[in-house]
C-alpha cells in the first residue's frame, strides 16, 4: 500500500513539475515577444513615455543654459540674456538662447528621443557652426 502511495505522489510531483516548467516557458516566451515588439517600436506605451513636449524642451534647455553659461552679467540687464521657444517641426522643437555677447545658440530638440543638437550663430562675424549635443532628459527635474 505504501508503495502505491509513494508511486502516486511521485507521479503527481512529476506532473506538477512539468506544468511548472511549461508555465515558465510560456512566461519567457511572453517576455521575449514583448521585448521584440519593443525593439521594433510596436509598444506604444514605451514610445509615449519618452515623448518630449514643448514645455519639457524649454525646461531642459533652460536648465542646461543656466548650468553652462555665466548669467551673472545679466543681473543688471536681464534682457541681454534669455531663452525662448523657436520654431517647431514634426520631429523637433527649436529653443533659442541669446548670450550677452550677442551670439545665439539654437537648440534642436528631437521630440522622440530628447537628443538635443546645438548650433551656434555669431551675427557680428556671420559665423554659424555645430556646437555639440546632449541628452535633454538629463536636464529635466
Amino acid at each position: 500500500m505504501l508503495c502505491v502511495f509513494f508511486a502516486s505522489c511521485k507521479e503527481n510531483a512529476k506532473s506538477e513539475l512539468a506544468q511548472s516548467q511549461k508555465a515558465e516557458t510560456e512566461a519567457q516566451d511572453t517576455v521575449r515577444d514583448a521585448a521584440s515588439e519593443q525593439s521594433e517600436g510596436k509598444d506604444s506605451t514605451i514610445v509615449m513615455k519618452h515623448q518630449i513636449t514643448k514645455e519639457m524642451a524649454f525646461e531642459g534647455v533652460n536648465h542646461y543654459c543656466h548650468k553652462s553659461y555665466d548669467w551673472s552679467v545679466a543681473k543688471e540687464n536681464p534682457s541681454i540674456m534669455y531663452v525662448e521657444m523657436g520654431e517647431e517641426t514634426e520631429t523637433e522643437y527649436q529653443v533659442n538662447f541669446r548670450s550677452y555677447t550677442g551670439a545665439f545658440v539654437y537648440f534642436h530638440v528631437d521630440k522622440a528621443t530628447g537628443k538635443t543638437r546645438m548650433v551656434e550663430h555669431v551675427p557680428s562675424l556671420n559665423i554659424t557652426e555645430e556646437a555639440g549635443s546632449f541628452d535633454l532628459l538629463e536636464y529635466l527635474k
